[in-house]
């Protein structure tokens, strides 16, 4: 396989045998057998083919932020696009590739004079993930804004989604639905005043700073919200702030996030998540179904 992948793929492009927890926010995770990280889309389909004609197993990630893997690791190869990069503006829209983070479409948005943005900017994942699964915070997502996707299936082919044909909902989207990679998203967005795009995205990351436990590795929420609920509500209502195992547990700031604070690992951070699940549901009759992508084999 690394003779192919060779072919494709310049040596520091490649990682043999590598600890997946240097590449996820949980800083869990066992070895993938090859990280590739192309810089082209060229690049990343050739690796989808190459991976369906030798039935290889293949993932695509981007910063790792939405996912838990498993102690057990990858057997077959990640695709990881943080190196591609591209991101441009054409009047009121920007449009950016996979692997650009949040971070930088907000800013790029803000430095623009580009309203619509302004909730992503403390959103730590990239363009293709954000996509993939509709993210949003403080009542702002990323549907309100993707006019057209450039995607991919996995056996190569390109496909393009415009407006509604994306399917946003709560956490979902056509691509999600196909299990596609994103490639490329268009963001058609509103003139504003650069001070008052600065000024709504330095509050709402200051409320972020004060609710959520930054301080400690996560994937962010832990749970979808349930309808008519907030998951962190029903866990901190059934007593669950602070529930440990191992080196992973409930975060004391927000009940919300499941957090790996003394060096756990994923069967750790898995066992919290269904002691929450099994806990809520007998004491409220509520599901929690998880908001992060499980990756590999957990325990039962």
């Amino acid at each position: 396989m690394l003779k192919h992948l060779s072919a494709i793929y310049e040596d520091k492009q490649i990682l043999i045998d590598e600890p997946m927890k240097n590449h996820t926010t949980f800083k869990v995770g066992g070895n993938a057998d090859f990280i590739v990280f192309p810089e082209t889309k060229e690049q990343l389909v050739l690796t989808l083919q190459l991976a369906k004609k030798e039935q290889i197993f293949c993932i695509v990630l981007g910063n790792g932020s939405n996912v838990l893997v498993s102690d057990d690791g990858i057997r077959g190869i990640v695709i990881c696009t943080l190196n591609m990069k591209k991101i441009w503006a054409d009047k009121n829209v920007i449009t950016a590739s996979c692997g650009v983070s949040m971070a930088s479409l907000s800013a790029t948005a803000r430095e623009n004079g580009l309203s619509g943005l302004e909730f992503a900017s403390g959103i730590p994942g990239t363009v293709g993930g954000g996509i993939y699964m509709n993210a949003g915070a403080y009542g702002g997502a990323l549907s309100d804004c993707a006019q057209k996707t450039l995607c991919v299936t996995k056996d190569g082919k390109l496909i393009t989604f415009i407006g509604d044909e994306q399917k946003f909902g709560y956490r979902k989207s056509v691509f999600a639905e196909q299990d596609l990679i994103v490639l490329e998203t268009e963001f058609l967005l509103q003139e504003g005043k650069g001070q008052e795009i600065s000024d709504l995205m330095n509050e709402l990351n200051a409320r972020r700073r004060d609710k959520q436990p930054l301080d400690k590795p996560s994937a962010g929420s832990t749970f979808k919200r349930p309808e008519g609920y907030f998951a962190g509500k029903l866990i901190e209502d059934a007593g669950l702030k602070g529930f440990r195992v191992g080196g992973a547990c409930v975060s004391e700031k927000h009940a919300g996030f499941v957090v790996n604070d003394k060096n756990g690992n994923a069967n750790d951070i898995i066992s919290v998540m269904k002691h929450c699940q099994d806990t809520v549901l007998e004491k409220f009759g509520v599901k929690l179904e998880p908001e992060i992508r499980l990756i590999g084999t957990f325990p039962k």
